[in-house]
């Protein structure tokens, strides 16, 4: 069985710099925003549609159940919505069955749980979150005010919070869901990936 680390991460704490490092660390296949482009080639839809709708909890009028009865692959109301769940769900399916791989979000430690994936966690404090953003937004776009910046990156963990539960039927951030939670505040990712990666591989 292929070796799996999922990694959910909170918006700006850097977990898909860490999840990329560790990936090429390890020799292992990376999966982000690979996934979306399969995505929108199976459902026929426009990959910035299709990157709009992913992790964000589907506007539904059923009971949350639902959301994971769409994982079962059971019967449901089907919308762009649902197919574009649906087909994440398959894809993610395969992707860890071909390989050794890190998968960054969207449910992925839900889904593989029969894999018994390395599940991390990334967080970090709104200082260093804000940093980070700020860091990597186009040197085109106009800069958010503290206040904006502090509440775009609230809203984006609300909607992947929403989304997990939605799905999974639990809480994000219950750290009793995870191997590890890694707070990256003030921290070089670079720097301590090494040493992570020997931690994971000596795991038994």
């Amino acid at each position: 069985m292929s070796k799996i680390i999922t990694i959910n991460r909170q918006f700006g704490s850097g977990g898909r710099e860490l999840g990329k490092r560790l990936a090429e660390e390890l020799g292992y296949a990376y999966y982000d925003n690979e996934i979306i482009t399969q995505i929108a080639g199976r459902s026929g839809l426009a990959e910035d549609y299709v990157s709009s709708i992913v992790e964000k909890k589907p506007i539904v009028y059923y009971p949350i159940t639902i959301g994971r009865t769409f994982l079962a692959h059971t019967p449901a109301p089907v919308d762009f919505n649902t197919q574009i769940y649906s087909e994440q769900h398959n894809i993610i399916k395969e992707l860890a069955s071909k390989s050794d791989c890190v998968i960054i979000g969207r449910c992925a430690d839900y889904i593989l749980s029969e894999h018994d994936p390395f599940k991390l966690f990334v967080y970090a404090d709104m200082p260093s979150r804000m940093e980070r953003c700020r860091a990597k937004a186009p040197t085109d776009e106009k800069p958010l005010s503290d206040k904006q910046l502090a509440r775009h990156i609230k809203e984006v963990d609300n909607e992947r919070a929403d989304y997990y539960k939605f799905f999974t039927g639990q809480k994000w951030l219950d750290a009793e869901h995870y191997d590890l939670m890694i707070n990256t505040s003030r921290m070089v990712i670079k720097e301590f990936v090494p040493a992570l990666a020997t931690m994971i591989q000596n795991k038994k």
